[in-house]
C-alpha cells in the first residue's frame, strides 16, 4: 500500500493531536541514540516525537517509497534508508512507527517483537486503528460501513483492527512489558481531513462489499453536504523489554 505526500501532509495535524504524549514520557534513551521509523514516509513521526526526548538522537528513516524519503524533513540528525523494513534492531536505541501495525501480515509483526525483544530496544508504535469509528449525527448506514471497512482491512494482512492486540500478545510472548493507550482521531466536518478520510474509508468498504455502491453513494454525498464530527478510534502501544532503562 502506498500513500501520497498530500495526504501525509493533511493527516499530520491529526496525528500530532491524537498520539498518546504519556507515552512517550515513559521513554528513556541513552545520551546518543539510534531511533528506527519503520514506514517513515516524509518523516511525521520524528516531527512530533524528536522534541519529546532528550538526549541526541540519530534517526533512520525505512521507507518502501524513495520520494517520500526524499520529501523528509526532521529537526534533528538523520538519514533516509529506501527499501523493506529491517529484521534486526541491533545498536538500535528505539524503533518508531506510525499508522504501520494494521498494514503487517502475523509474520512481520512477530519478527518485528522479536527482533525489538532481541536487541533490548523498545518500540513505540502508534496510530493503529481498532475498528470503530463514531458519527454525530448517526446514519443508519454506519455500521454496515463499519464492518465491511474493517473486513476490507483484514482480506490481505488477517490483522487490521486487530493489529494492537496481536502485537501486545506478540511483545508480552518475546519479554516486553506493554503500556497501551487510546489516540483517537477527532475529526469536524467540512474540513480536508475530514472529507478526504470519508471518501476513503467509504471507498474501501465498498471495495470489499460491492453491493454497498449504491447506498454508499447516497450516504457519502450526504455526509459532504452537512456537518458531522466522527472519532476515528486508534491506539499506541510502547513496548519495553525486561531489562531495557525506558
Amino acid at each position: 500500500m502506498t500513500f501520497s505526500a498530500d495526504w501525509l501532509a493533511l493527516r499530520e495535524p491529526a496525528d500530532a493531536a491524537a498520539r498518546s504524549r504519556e507515552l512517550a514520557e515513559l521513554i528513556r534513551l541513552p545520551e546518543r541514540a539510534i531511533i528506527r521509523d519503520l514506514g517513515a514516509g516524509t518523516g511525521s513521526m520524528g516531527r512530533w516525537l524528536a522534541p519529546l526526548l532528550s538526549g541526541g538522537q540519530h534517526w533512520i528513516l525505512h521507507d518502501r517509497d524513495p520520494e517520500l524519503l526524499a520529501a523528509a524533513r526532521l529537526p534533528v540528525s538523520w538519514e533516509p534508508e529506501a527499501g523493506p523494513l529491517p529484521a534486526e534492531f541491533a545498536g538500535t536505541s528505539l524503533v518508531t512507527a506510525s499508522a504501520l501495525l494494521d498494514l503487517l501480515d502475523t509474520a512481520q509483526l512477530e519478527a518485528l517483537a522479536t527482533g525489538c525483544v532481541a536487541a533490548g530496544c523498545p518500540a513505540l508504535l502508534t496510530l493503529t486503528v481498532i475498528g470503530e469509528v463514531r458519527f454525530a449525527p448517526a446514519d443508519p448506514l454506519d455500521a454496515e460501513l463499519v464492518r465491511a471497512f474493517n473486513a476490507h482491512q483484514r482480506r490481505h494482512t488477517g490483522l487490521g483492527p486487530d493489529a494492537v492486540d496481536a502485537a501486545a500478545n506478540s511483545f508480552a510472548r518475546a519479554g516486553a512489558r506493554v503500556h497501551r493507550r487510546p489516540s483517537p482521531w477527532r475529526l469536524d466536518a467540512p474540513s480536508a481531513l475530514a472529507g478526504e478520510w470519508l471518501r476513503g474509508w467509504v471507498r474501501a468498504a465498498v471495495e470489499y462489499r460491492p453491493e454497498l455502491a449504491g447506498p454508499a453513494r447516497e450516504y457519502l454525498a450526504h455526509r459532504l453536504a452537512t456537518p458531522f464530527s466522527v472519532t476515528v478510534g486508534h491506539e499506541d502501544l510502547l513496548a519495553i523489554p525486561e531489562g531495557s532503562p525506558a
